[in-house]
């Protein structure tokens, strides 16, 4: 099958993945509350909990994909979500809600990134820097697709009939296309590596070295993820903290999106030019940049659109780091395991840093909440910056 056909396929599968799971909160949480009376930290709790599960069964998941291969797994994921999604459709109570999520929590592992990326390395093989690259400008329009239609759709069906469409969307749609388009021959190259392993198209990292990249990259992520996950969950209000009307607040937070999207056409465009180290020096280097730029320049409305664009460029390029540096530094053969590996603390830290980073909103106002996240972004691009340095190729 021609590599675009599966890209297209995938990434219709990440569009679908990431807006009836990740993003379907971002939608349906207004109306849920209102329906069941229930409160956004019992709403939102549970979400936090499947993302922790998530992160927990991440490192298994990876060893999975490389071990079965993608396609079965991925299928796995669409059934375990579309059950998921069944369970939330009926969630009179609010156990059966937190039983729906502790269902998707899993599936979330299996079907998103951290799942497509290694299965579709085991199709595209040598030219898997650039597939990924296409996948993440699928993955970048799920919330602009998902969320007016998400709205739509609890407006004119109600929010439970919402997640039944979900469902039916994971089924019918999902499950088909992982099992078409991740065909067999990355089942057998999978089973086949684990005895005898291909040689690498180039050197990759081993032993000693191998194993103190991996700290740092996964440090790199997890520092990074504090930030734009923490940020990401209180986008809105921060700005309205900040002194911006509710309208400006919504305008700016609008604008992350597109720029994020733009990021990734960028690279699609120019990123041959660009080295993988050097694409990662940018992406990571753009967040603390951007919310530098916003505290010095007062927090005006200048500043704001500059750390709305550059913190949606930075949000953008990381999603094709994530894949295509750990695909440098340690190749192809137990791809899957690598992510897993890599992923793990920041899944975890996900999970948990919104959270934190309301309290600090909450006792210290939105300034403060601002300068611990300066913090943590600096400690990531210094990390990143002595990766690239330690092993530049």
């Amino acid at each position: 099958m021609p590599l675009w056909r599966v890209i297209t396929a995938l990434g219709i599968s990440q569009i679908i993945g990431w807006g009836t799971t990740y993003y379907a909160l971002g939608a349906l949480s207004i109306d849920i509350a209102a329906d069941r009376g229930w409160s956004k930290l019992l709403i939102f709790g549970a979400f936090s909990v499947a993302l922790l599960i998530s992160g927990f069964i991440s490192r298994a998941a990876g060893r999975a994909i490389d071990k079965y291969g993608g396609r079965r797994i991925m299928a796995m994921g669409s059934g375990l979500a579309a059950f998921g999604c069944l369970i939330l459709s009926f969630a009179s109570q609010a156990w059966i809600y937190f039983a729906g999520w502790l269902v998707l929590g899993p599936a979330m592992r299996l079907i998103l990134y951290d799942a497509a990326f290694p299965s579709l390395a085991q199709v595209a093989r040598e030219k898997s820097r650039r597939s990924i690259s296409y996948l993440t400008l699928f993955g970048g329009l799920a919330s602009t697709v998902f969320w007016p239609v998400s709205h739509y759709l609890s407006q004119a069906i109600g929010w439970q009939n919402a997640f039944r469409v979900y469902a039916f969307l994971h089924l019918i749609v999902c499950l088909p296309l992982h099992l078409l388009v991740l065909d067999r021959s990355d089942e057998r190259e999978a089973i086949a590596g684990q005895e005898t392993p291909p040689l690498p198209t180039a050197p990759v990292l081993a032993g000693q070295d191998r194993n103190r990249a991996m700290i740092v990259f996964a440090s790199v992520l997890a520092l990074n993820g504090i930030v734009f996950s923490s940020i990401s969950a209180h986008v809105v209000p921060l700005f309205e903290g900040l002194g911006f009307t509710a309208a400006a607040a919504v305008t700016l937070a609008a604008l992350i999106g597109p720029s994020q999207v733009a990021s990734r056409i960028g690279d699609i465009l120019a990123g041959h030019h660009v080295k993988t180290m050097t694409l990662g020096l940018i992406a990571v280097g753009l967040l603390p940049a951007a919310l530098i730029i916003f505290a010095g320049g007062g927090f005006a409305l200048w500043a704001a659109l500059v750390f709305a664009a550059l913190y949606g460029m930075s949000n953008g390029l990381m999603s094709i780091i994530k894949g295509i540096i750990p695909l440098s530094l340690f190749g192809r053969q137990g791809f899957g395991l690598v992510i897993g590996t890599l992923t793990t603390p920041q899944l975890i830290l996900n999970a948990v840093a919104p959270t934190f980073f309301a309290f600090v909103l909450d006792q210290g106002g939105p300034r403060n909440g601002l300068l611990i996240a300066i913090i943590f972004a600096v400690l990531s691009f210094l990390a990143m910056i002595y990766l690239a340095r330690k092993y530049p190729r």
